[in-house]
Parts: C-alpha cells; structure tokens; sequence
C-alpha cells in the first residue's frame, strides 16, 4: 500500500481555497499511484475554528465542499471536517472510498487545556473506525485520541494493523520530543506502527510545525517529514511495516523556535491581507531581532523601518540602527526626529503640570509620539506595525501601553530576553545582519539620561528563571525563594507580575513557543488580591 501524507496549512475559514488545495494534492497522489490519502486534524476548515463552529451556515459550506471529494475515485481519502448532527458537533475524519464516504470516526478525547477548547463546540465519538485499503486494514484517530492509551487499542482491537493519526498539534519549544515518546509509547502497547499526519502554519498566536513521521512497530522513525513547511511525502505499507526514504532531521533549540516565529509572522501578514510591515528600529537588540525575522519572513522589500530619535538616543543607537538596515537590504528606511514633536506636547501640557518634576510621564510621552508616527504609516499604507516587547518586559509591564506597545503583532511576545539575545547570536551564524555591537551593549529603553533596564528591573538571568518559575511553573515566591533566589528580587517581579496583567489584556497577539504564553494558557483576573 503507498500512502500519500499531506503536511497541510489550510487558512481558517477559507473552505473553497482549502478544498481546491487539498484536491490538488489528492490528484496529485493519485497520478503517483497511491492508495491512501491522509490530511491533518480539520483540514477543510483549519484548527481551531472557534465560534465559527456555532454558525449554521458555516457547516452547509463545509458539507458542499465535502461533496467534491465523492467526485473522486482510485484512491482512499481521509478527509478532516467537522460534522454537524441534530446539533451536535464532531470533529471528524471521513474515509472516502469508490467515490462514497464508508466511515466516519469523531475524535474521542477532547481536549480543554492550554489552547485547546474542544469541549465548548464538539461532543466526543466512542466508536473504532477501521478500514480496509489495499488490503490493509487501517485504524484511524485524531490528534489527542494519541495521547489516550484506549482509542488505538480499540482500533487494534478491531482488526486494525497500521495506525495513522491525524493532528493539529501546536508547536511548543519541547512538542517534538514529547510527540514522538508518546507515540513510542502507543507502538510499543498496542505493536502497530504509526503514521502521524501534522499540519503547520500560523494561526494567530498558535504555530503548527509539521514535522509529521512515520514509526514502525519497533518504534524506529523510518518517516519524518520538514518543520514548518508544507509537504506533500509518500511511504509504503508492506510486510506489516512502513517504509519510507523520507528523514528530515528535526532541528535544533534555537533553530526551531526562529523558524516557529518566522513562519508565524509570515502567515498572519499573508493570511490577514496586510500589504507589509512597519516596525519602530531603536538600535536596540529586541527590535534588531524583529527586523530579522520580518524579514526573513516576507522579504527586504515588504518592511519598512523606522528610526525615532529623541535627545536620550545615543549616536550609535543610530548609527547601529542604520547599519542594520544596510546589511538587510531594507531601502524603505526613515529617520523620524520626535524632539519637535515632544516639544510641542511639553509646551501644551506645561500649565496643566505646573510645578511639577518630570518622571515616567514624560518617558511614557515619547514612547507614546513613536506609538502614533507609526500607525500613521500603518494606516496610509496598509502595513502591520509590529510591536518589539519581548516576554520579560510583558511580564513585567515594561512598556508603555499606546506606545511602544500599539501595533497589530508581536513577534518576542513569549520571548524571554535571555532567548532574544541566544537566537539573535544563532540568526548571525547564517549570515551576520545584527551588528555585534547590538548583541553586546547593555539594553536600554533610552526615555531618559544614563538609563539602562537594569537599572529597575533584576539582571536578565534572574529575572527570566524567576518569570519561568511563576509563568510556567506556577510555583509560589516562597517556593522560588527556597530554591535559592534572592527574596527582595523574587517579590519584586511577582508583584509587577500581578499589577501589569491590565497591560496583557491590552498587548497585540503574538506567537506561542512555550508551555504557558500570555494568551489564551494565562487567564488571570485583572482585579484579585492573591498573592503570588
């Protein structure tokens, strides 16, 4: 039996282009004699649909486009929709044979964690779904029906002898390792190997990597698919075992969380219509990473940066800025003085602050003039600004909010600061477009005379172990402080923690790379009284 998977990036919602893709590869498979054709988890309409799911007229498309595949004949289909019964809702595979759907399977584990929100639209299948294919029979189940010892021995147990799995299972920096031991696992239960079908692309914060792969029933990897890219790959099924020439090493720390941004920036501009970006260069190392993987992303020729000097800008803040520009290529560059403009507004506050010293009004003020000059451009051209704030300064509320945080997307959202400078050095290893001089300088936001960020906050290494034990380990200031961490420093960053999650609610959407991003994994009370 020769299987064709489909590493897929569908765009939520578009079920015409999503389906005329689909098709194309199926043709395509066929044309290269297969016998079996397998998609991600939900593919006609793309993961997760969200309320999308609750609109009537949503599922009357879904069942018209689904009809186009009946056309077809010569090859087994497994085609991923949802399915709409007496109203209730499955997330659903269909197998499609001899231009006629055989079998249906509706996913048995929903999951309601994290990202995952499957229990709010779908209810939850209880029966096997196994087939016979080139004289095969085949077992099918959906993304987290894995991660479940019994819907693949229920399979099993129905005649099934491979297993294939159809996913969309985001990317987080460890998935990969986590996704194949747990399918070791399965294989080593149940002693059938395992086909696992993943799709990739953007979806607003969540990033899906692909990286699907092939397991024998030994649980040797005898099939593994690109990272974050779409593929159309083959394998056979012969003597109880796959095969397949196909082995693409999954890449390194730093390697796949820059390519996880990368693919995630460039699927939000393309799929939301946006004709570029524009992003505020300061000459620092955040916005010096996000000018790279803009880049990367979409081309020298579709960003437009911009430089914003005020009197607290040091020259080669600029003269950095500007030689980062030329090694990118970007000719739509722009220096802005906002002097004038702060003046202006210093002049036109000046009775009502009377008297008063100048504090973080005023820096707040100069973040606030970039803020405005950059969704000016946004606005006459139709780019998406980006924002450049990093996870360490979200956390702790180190930005202003209508400032430097006014923008559409925000690329190191679930960045820390100590990763921003590890995939900074890793993105000079292929060619050297940040300047050494960024890497090395102490960070500051420049709103003031001398100013450097450690100057407020715990120095980067502290501060990020101490944002992981709070974010992602959930673990109390007393529990941290017993690990060894200073105490002052430790109640410092959880009580900025807890007063800045106003600003979150209020931050641009950005990509998930971790276990708990600040989005849809953190959902705390703006106003509560616990303390961390």
């Amino acid at each position: 039996m020769k299987i064709a998977t489909y590493q897929f990036n569908p765009t939520i919602g578009d079920l015409v282009a999503n389906t005329d893709k689909i098709l194309h590869s199926v043709l395509e498979s066929k044309a290269n004699g297969c016998d079996l054709f397998l998609v991600p988890e939900l593919a006609m309409c793309g993961y997760p649909p969200e309320d999308l799911l609750l609109r009537e007229d949503f599922h009357h498309q879904i069942e018209f486009q689904l009809k186009r595949f009946l056309l077809i004949d010569g090859i087994t289909l497994v085609i991923t929709a949802p399915y709409k019964e007496k109203n209730i809702c499955f997330n659903s595979a269909f197998v499609i044979k001899n231009a006629q759907v055989i079998k249906r399977y509706d996913k048995h584990s929903l999951p309601n964690y994290g990202v995952f929100d499957d229990k709010r639209y779908f209810s939850a299948g209880s029966m096997p779904c196994v087939f016979e294919c080139a004289g095969t029979q085949v077992g099918v189940v959906i993304c987290e029906d894995m991660w479940d010892e019994y819907p693949i021995m229920q399979a099993k147990s129905e005649g099934a002898e491979l297993i294939c799995v159809l996913n969309a299972s985001p990317f987080s920096e460890y998935k990969y390792e986590e996704r194949l031991k747990i399918a070791r696992q399965r294989v080593s239960e149940s002693q059938l190997p395992i086909l696992y079908v993943n799709a990739i692309g953007g979806q607003d914060e969540i990033i899906y990597d692909g990286a699907s792969f092939a397991l024998n029933k030994n649980g040797g990897l005898v099939q593994q698919l690109s990272s974050f890219k779409e593929e159309l790959a083959y394998s056979k099924y012969t003597n109880q075992q796959l095969i397949s020439e196909s082995i693409i090493k999954y890449p390194e720390y730093e390697e796949r969380i820059y390519n996880a941004l990368v693919l995630s920036l460039k699927d939000y501009v393309t799929k939301n219509a946006f004709k570029g970006i524009v992003l505020g260069l300061s000459g620092g190392i955040d916005s010096a990473l996000t000018l790279a993987i803009a880049v990367d992303a979409l081309g020298a020729s579709n960003v437009v940066a911009v430089m914003m000097p005020s009197i607290y800008t040091a020259d080669i803040s600029v003269i950095d800025a500007q030689d980062m520009v030329k090694r990118l290529q970007i000719s739509n560059y722009h220096e802005v003085e906002i002097n004038p403009i702060f003046s202006q507004f210093d002049k036109q506050l000046a009775p009502i602050f009377s008297g008063m010293p100048n504090d973080l009004t005023e820096e707040n003020l100069q973040a606030r003039i970039r803020g405005t000059l950059l969704m000016a451009i946004s606005n006459k051209f139709g780019y998406l600004v980006l924002t450049t704030g990093n996870k360490s300064e979200v956390a702790m509320g180190y930005a202003t909010l209508y400032g430097d945080m006014a923008g559409g997307f925000a690329p190191l959202k679930d960045v820390l600061k100590t990763l921003v400078y590890r995939l900074s050095k890793w993105r000079n290893t292929l060619s050297e477009v940040i300047p050494e001089r960024i890497i090395t300088r102490a960070p500051s936001a420049e709103l003031r005379a001398n100013q450097t960020d450690q100057d407020s906050l715990p120095d980067y290494d502290v501060l990020d172990k101490i944002i992981k034990y709070l974010v992602e380990g959930n673990l109390s200031s007393e529990d941290i402080i017993a690990r060894g961490l200073d105490a002052v420093d430790v109640k410092k960053v959880a009580r900025l923690l807890k007063l800045n999650e106003y600003k979150r609610r209020q931050s641009a959407v950005g990509p998930k790379i971790t276990l708990v991003s600040f989005a849809k994994d953190w959902r705390y009370p703006i106003t509560h009284r616990f303390n961390f």
